[in-house]
Formats: C-alpha cells, sequence, structure tokens
C-alpha cells in the first residue's frame, strides 16, 4: 500500500472513529507499527491529527493566532459568549481567559451587572471599559503574542492570590481520553492556575474543539463542572462528558 494511500485511510479511520490505535491500523494494513507511527509522525507535522501514546486524536483546528481565530465559527462564539454571560450573577467574582470566545462573554456582559472580572487578557480588560459596575483586576506578567495574554512566573503568583467564583476557561481541544489541552506549554500552566484559582470551571467550547487535542494538558475532565457549546454541537459529540456528569449547555 502505498504511503499517500495508507494517510488518507489513517485520515478516514480517525474521522469515522475519533481515534488511531496504531496496533489495530498496522494490523488491518498488513504494515509494522513502525510505519504507522512514522505516518503519524508525519501526519502530525501537517497538522493533520495529534499524538498520543499508542496512536492519534484529532487536531484541533482552534490553535491559530488571535485575530485568525476571530473568523472561526464567529456566530457560535456569539452564542456560547451570550450563554455565559447570563450564568454571571451579581457579586460574583468571575475569571475570564483569553480568547475570542471570552471576548464574547465580556461584550454581553450587562452594563448594569454589578461583579468582579479577573483576567490576564487586555483585550478583555478593554472589552470591559464601559462597564462601569464591573471591577476589573488585570494579571499582568509576560505577554503571549500568540493568544494575547499575560504568562509567566508573576501571573502565577497573582493569580494564587485569587478566589473566585467561577472560571470561564477557553481551550483548543477538549477529549475524553486527554482532557482539556492547549497549543502552547506555558499557557496551560496558566489556565490551570486559573481553574485551581476558581470554585468551579466552565469551558467555552465551540464544536471544532470538541473531541480534538492539543500538546499540552491544562486539566483532566474531572476538574470541570460544565461545558457551554453551541446548539448545533452533534450530540453523539457531547455523549460522553454528560457520562461523566458534566453540565453540557447548548447554546
Amino acid at each position: 500500500m502505498l504511503t499517500t494511500h495508507r494517510k488518507q485511510q489513517i485520515l478516514a479511520i480517525l474521522k469515522r472513529q475519533g481515534q488511531v490505535i496504531a496496533k489495530e491500523v498496522s494490523a488491518a494494513m498488513g504494515v509494522s507499527e513502525d510505519t504507522i507511527r512514522r505516518d503519524l509522525r508525519e501526519m502530525a507535522q501537517e497538522g493533520l491529527l495529534q499524538r498520543v501514546h499508542g496512536g492519534a486524536l484529532p487536531a484541533s483546528p482552534a490553535v491559530a493566532d488571535f485575530a485568525v481565530r476571530q473568523h472561526i465559527t464567529p456566530e457560535d462564539k456569539v452564542a456560547i459568549g451570550r450563554a455565559a454571560a447570563k450564568m454571571i450573577q451579581p457579586g460574583q467574582v468571575v475569571i475570564l481567559d483569553g480568547g475570542t470566545t471570552a471576548r464574547q462573554v465580556a461584550r454581553h456582559i450587562p452594563l448594569d451587572l454589578k461583579a468582579t472580572v479577573v483576567t490576564h487578557s487586555p483585550a478583555i480588560a478593554i472589552e470591559l471599559i464601559d462597564h462601569q459596575n464591573i471591577e476589573v483586576i488585570l494579571i499582568g506578567g509576560r505577554l503571549f503574542r500568540h493568544s494575547v495574554v499575560a504568562v509567566g512566573a508573576s501571573a502565577i503568583e497573582a493569580i494564587a492570590q485569587i478566589h473566585a467564583d467561577t472560571y470561564f476557561m477557553g481551550v483548543t481541544g477538549i477529549h475524553p481520553k486527554t482532557g482539556l489541552t492547549t497549543g502552547d506549554y506555558e499557557e496551560a500552566a496558566i489556565k490551570r492556575a486559573l481553574s485551581n484559582a476558581a470554585a468551579e470551571t466552565i469551558v467555552l467550547a465551540s464544536s471544532e474543539k470538541l473531541n480534538a487535542a492539543s500538546p499540552y494538558v491544562v486539566v483532566p475532565l474531572s476538574e470541570i463542572s460544565g461545558i457551554i457549546t453551541e446548539r448545533s454541537a452533534q450530540k453523539a459529540l457531547l455523549r460522553p462528558y454528560e457520562k461523566l456528569g458534566i453540565t453540557v449547555t447548548r447554546a
């Protein structure tokens, strides 16, 4: 079997089953596991999948930078942002992640709501300039330009001083096997610290992030209480999370 044909077959399996197990694929195609692993390595370099131990998972398309991500499913992000904003109660302290979906949360917070928003994203802070009743706490650090957020030791130290009610987390991938993942090691550490600083974590996840994975783990699924996704998300994609007791809101 030609390499191109093998890779096409691997992509078909990935689409159909949501994962590729190298041992099973090598047996089905009559080639060695080394050959399949080499194919997976090359495909990962092309951004076609995310390698994991024993095989591969779908790669998240949401690893592009902030400017590009603004144009990925914009209508769904508006709906998710609106639903998340409605969850914020008067007097609460909430953490808003950086990212394009979190920006929609900020845009849909009612102007008369009195609450505190903690964020490490200058873009989110700017969105809240006209919200006179919102106390904005901006976490500083080294600017990670890809996502327009603060990262680093000083950011981690500041986050450790906060006890928030809810953290609205953005990720590039959410998968029953790998949990919540993102594309940068340092940003994963910041998200993990933010989750630890809140009583509950709710994930903002448009459907292209569901059952997808990125290189760096943020937290396991056991650490989150809810997922907000768009109404059109397939029920089959959401079922594994609902079985784990995670509240899924379809916006």
